[in-house]
């Protein structure tokens, strides 16, 4: 039996648990004592399955065909027309298409996917995460050809599935629930006198955030509504709601569970996942700085009885939010793997995907209570292809120009489904990986996450790596003080970017003259020969004029060998790198203080944007000569947006409330825009009459569209 430490109990056993970030079992053949030589052997004996096709795309379908690969399972990708060159499809072994881009007709098209099992003649069915992970229907008709789904039986899907009846049946099971309706949320006016505002509805088939709105009041019971039942029915197919008190300000913790068909189960420790925008989570981390050992186990354990209560086998996730004096109320329960199952597994050596195979066809599981540690600290970023600086992320689409992932960084771990080249629709969810990163400790964790952050290379799209960096770095986040309202309550105003400090703006200034410095010099030789060999002896010292944000600051630049000496508000500065100006990342040290940068963009008016401590920096740099003939240069005009409504994000127009010749109020919604299945209401910026309308429902829009002008 394993202790919670690593290494086998027995003396001399050199047993170590699986390691996540490589995938390998790590296992030696030699010394092993017998408990430990048995269960190595029979990891490599089991039958479970000759092929199994994977009902998903992205980061999810490549983390599935990872463990099949291992575990010697040949796999089947389906993908729509435009995933056709996708990696998972490149990953598996067999790839067919299934539809084209619209999830109905590709990844939701049971019908496509059913002939492709057939005439792939798959064994097994994981579902991923999404599309049709919690469908009963999808689980029922691969039982009824035979075919194993990699999950719980329909049952089990039915019952947690439905946010009504798992309610009722966690309070069957004495799980703590939320006080709440017990039936459909159909009459509103019945709803706010029992419960008392605010409330939140809920999508009763949903998950992930869609179909889910807070409402403090008459008014936005009303639209939240009218938006959670299309965003439902447009997600799941079932536009029924459900209604309860809205705990204000609490955590929002989940526990791991992991059961059989033999009727045992397991709690694999919890996963704070308190940092959200729209009600979707955005970091996580396993353990939680906030649960004591008592409250870990009553919440595992109350996990574990609901688990049982539907005779649930396979992986699957209980979801609680959590008060301040620790109590716990039972949110829902997710009967598939979970996005964040990451985390988990670094903490407790276990493959998610591997137990979840082998529970479906029909072993035992391997482990008991007692053999589940939490070794060490993981957390996981939800790197998306969003621009954070609205609404805390409104989604980017487009093409990765440049894509370099921060392997190199110790204890990484990048879960992703894309590459160099590939595009960014607006037909699928806008995440292109999920970052972790490990530690002895959450101290180590979070400074590894800091460096990953910094060495991640995206280009072509917007994305939050920003924000990501900003929260992991924040005193409260570092302090454990966190609830589902951090990002609202540390950016009232909306979330700004990195706001700097004397001392780090006097850095970036000082990088930025050296970066300009170092490629004039470049410019000047070719092969390492001066271009004109009559040209007059090397500059060594420079005079420029930055402007960064509102400030225009001078700078003086002289070369000191291989390093700059710079002088910014009186204080000189020693900025040293390689400067391998071709390289997508540059470690430049200032003043002993090292700095992974990313310069972005330049061009010949001097403008240049650099990606520092995560935020992008937009600057200019001329010199001292060109500064003062800049000034007598026109700017031009800013756009007056009050009488426009553009699109701030890519998507489809959902409906369109007006026409040429209304009148309009300010706030007044004037169209829905749905982009990857989240509704979002245009509204007027000011009172006025409506002028023209460039937009109609079922348009696709991209980001700055006209949609309506005003007079």
């Amino acid at each position: 039996m394993e202790s919670s430490g690593s290494q086998c109990v027995k003396q001399d056993c050199p047993f170590q648990w699986q390691s996540v970030f490589t995938t390998k079992v790590q296992y030696q053949s030699k010394n092993l004592c017998f408990v430990h030589l048995s269960r190595f052997l029979l990891f490599f004996s089991l039958q479970t399955f000759e092929k199994l096709l994977i009902a998903n795309r992205g980061e999810i379908a490549c983390r599935v065909i990872k463990t099949c690969k291992k575990m010697g399972i040949k796999t089947v990708a389906i993908h729509s027309d435009v995933d056709a060159n996708a990696v998972h499809v490149k990953m598996a072994d067999e790839a067919v298409c299934v539809g084209p881009a619209p999830t109905s007709k590709s990844y939701l098209n049971m019908d496509a996917i059913m002939e492709v099992i057939k005439k792939t003649r798959a064994q097994a069915v994981h579902p991923g995460y999404g599309f049709l992970s919690e469908n009963k229907e999808f689980a029922r008709r691969l039982a009824s050809e035979g075919v194993t789904f990699i999950g719980p039986d329909t049952h089990a899907i039915q019952a947690m599935g439905d946010k009504i009846e798992s309610k009722l049946l966690a309070k069957n099971a004495k799980v703590n629930t939320i006080p709440g309706f017990d039936g459909v949320f159909e009459l509103l006016s019945n709803c706010s006198p029992l419960l008392g505002y605010p409330v939140m509805i809920k999508a009763s088939a949903g998950g992930g955030g869609k179909g889910m709105r807070i409402a403090w009041d008459d008014e936005e019971t009303r639209e939240g509504f009218r938006f959670s039942s299309q965003e439902a029915a447009s997600s799941f197919g079932d536009d029924r709601l459900l209604i309860e008190k809205f705990i204000d300000n609490p955590r929002h913790i989940e526990i791991q569970v992991l059961a059989d068909k033999h009727g045992n189960a397991l709690w694999l420790n919890e996963r704070e996942c308190s940092i959200q925008r729209r009600n979707q989570k955005v970091v996580e981390e396993a353990p939680s700085t906030f649960l004591d050992p008592e409250t870990r186990r009553a919440m595992g354990e109350q996990a574990v009885a609901l688990a049982k209560a539907v005779k649930y086998s396979s992986a699957g996730t209980v979801e609680f939010l959590v008060d301040s004096s620790k109590n716990f109320y039972f949110l829902e329960m997710n009967t598939r793997l979970q996005v964040e199952h990451p985390v988990t597994e670094c903490i407790t050596g276990l493959d998610l995907v591997q137990e979840m195979i082998r529970v479906a066809k029909g072993y035992p599981l391997r482990h008991k209570q007692a053999d589940i540690p939490i070794n060490g600290w993981a957390v996981e970023c939800r790197v998306y292809a969003e621009d954070p600086y609205k609404s805390f992320g409104l989604p980017s689409i487009g093409k990765l120009s440049q894509y370099q992932e921060p392997l190199h960084v110790p204890s990484v771990r990048v879960d992703s489904g894309i590459q160099q080249g590939s595009d960014i629709s607006i037909y699928y969810d806008p995440m292109i990986s999920k970052l972790i990163t490990y530690g002895s400790n959450r101290a180590e964790a979070l400074k590894r996450m800091e460096e990953a952050l910094d060495n991640y290379v995206i280009r072509g799209v917007a994305h939050n790596i920003s924000l990501l960096r900003e929260v992991i770095i924040h005193p409260r986040f570092v302090q454990g003080d966190i609830s589902t309202k951090f990002l609202p309550e540390v950016y009232p105003d909306g979330f700004k970017g990195h706001k700097l400090t004397d001392l780090e703006r006097r850095e970036l200034l000082a990088t930025a003259a050296s970066l300009y410095v170092a490629e004039q010099l470049r410019s000047q030789r070719f092969l390492g020969t001066p271009r004109i060999p009559i040209a007059k002896s090397k500059q060594s010292s420079w005079e420029l004029s930055v402007r960064l944000g509102d400030g225009i600051y001078p700078v003086a630049v002289s070369k000191d060998g291989s390093s700059f000496s710079v002088e910014v508000d009186g204080m000189k500065l020693n900025v040293t790198s390689e400067w391998n100006l071709a390289s997508p990342l540059l470690s430049v040290t200032i003043d002993g203080t090292q700095r992974t940068i990313q310069r972005l963009s330049r061009n010949a008016s001097g403008d240049t944007s650099i990606q520092f401590l995560g935020t992008v920096y937009k600057l200019q740099i001329l010199t001292k000569v060109a500064a003062e003939l800049s000034k007598y240069m026109p700017e031009k005009a800013a756009e007056d947006t009050s009488s426009i409504l553009r699109s701030p994000m890519p998507g489809a127009v959902v409906a369109v409330s007006v026409k040429p010749g209304d009148m309009v109020s300010e706030g007044q919604e004037i169209c829905v825009i749905e982009a990857m299945k989240m509704q979002n209401s245009m509204i007027a910026a000011k009172t006025g009459k409506v002028k023209a309308v460039h937009c109609k429902a079922g348009d696709t829009v991209g980001e700055g569209d006209l949609l309506v002008e005003l007079e």
